[in-house]
């Protein structure tokens, strides 16, 4: 192999990795109904290895932006990439990269937790011992033994998320993207799925939506803040304050009206 032929291996080689490390891309993403812009041109991305705070008052457009950058809405304009798959051309392959946590999300409640991700697990193509290690881990891990053959339909709010939790994490993906993953959770359970997080992301890439700032401090290094559809703010989570209150300061001053 000539010289010329190895340099250009090596550079596809190292473009290639270039490429797979960003892990989460939104590219322009708008939303319009009608006249109203949920999100206009809204782009940051998301490196391997990466826990990753999304913020904004109510109504700012997290939740609409998180919904186009899993495929669950079509934006109007712009891309979303997962693992550098286009998520609107390849849907089936980016979502075999993603496990998703949506506010509120649908939980068959006339099943068990067991019942329920087992029949997840085999539709995503999931069998035999590697279902049952998969089972046995996101059991333990979101703490749902206690309730495991229980009707989903007879469990508090907070056991409903973490099977929530064990849902999007059972087929081990590369990616999460999680809506208020400790809605309705009591403080030790906060605290449980805050380990996890954290332990999560030396293998994962995270991106993460709450409305309380005591867990950005606590596990997120960069936050992305959004107000009426637009990025206002990109970066490390100590440039918003060394403290709480003074990141509720820089918080409404971000996104009070002008």
């Amino acid at each position: 192999m000539s010289a010329t032929s190895d340099v250009a291996e090596s550079n596809a080689a190292q473009s290639a990795d270039t490429a797979t490390d960003v892990m989460i891309e939104a590219r322009g993403l708008s939303k319009f109904y009608g006249e109203f812009a949920a999100t206009q041109d809204v782009s940051f991305s998301v490196k391997r290895g990466e826990i990753c705070a999304f913020l904004g008052p109510n109504g700012a457009g997290k939740s609409t932006t998180m919904k186009m950058l899993t495929g669950f809405l079509a934006p109007n304009r712009g891309e979303s990439y997962l693992a550098g798959i286009n998520v609107a051309t390849d849907r089936i392959k980016a979502s075999e990269k993603l496990g998703y946590l949506p506010e509120n999300g649908p939980l068959y409640t006339e099943m068990t937790p067991e019942g329920m991700l087992r029949y997840i697990g085999e539709v995503r193509g999931v069998s035999g011992s590697k279902l049952s290690d998969r089972l046995a881990w996101v059991a333990d891990k979101c703490s749902l033994t206690e309730v495991w053959r229980k009707p989903i339909s007879k469990l508090s709010r907070g056991f409903r998320q973490r099977v929530g939790m064990a849902h999007a994490m059972l087929h081990d993906p590369e990616v999460l993207i999680l809506d208020e993953p400790t809605s309705g959770l009591d403080p030790n359970q906060v605290h449980g799925v805050r380990e996890l997080i954290t332990e999560l992301a030396k293998t994962k890439t995270i991106l993460l939506s709450t409305h309380i700032l005591q867990e950005v401090r606590a596990v997120c290094p960069r936050v992305v803040l959004i107000n009426n559809g637009r990025i206002v703010f990109d970066g490390p989570t100590t440039d918003l304050g060394s403290s709480e209150v003074e990141m509720e300061e820089k918080f409404r001053s971000l996104t009070s009206a002008a």
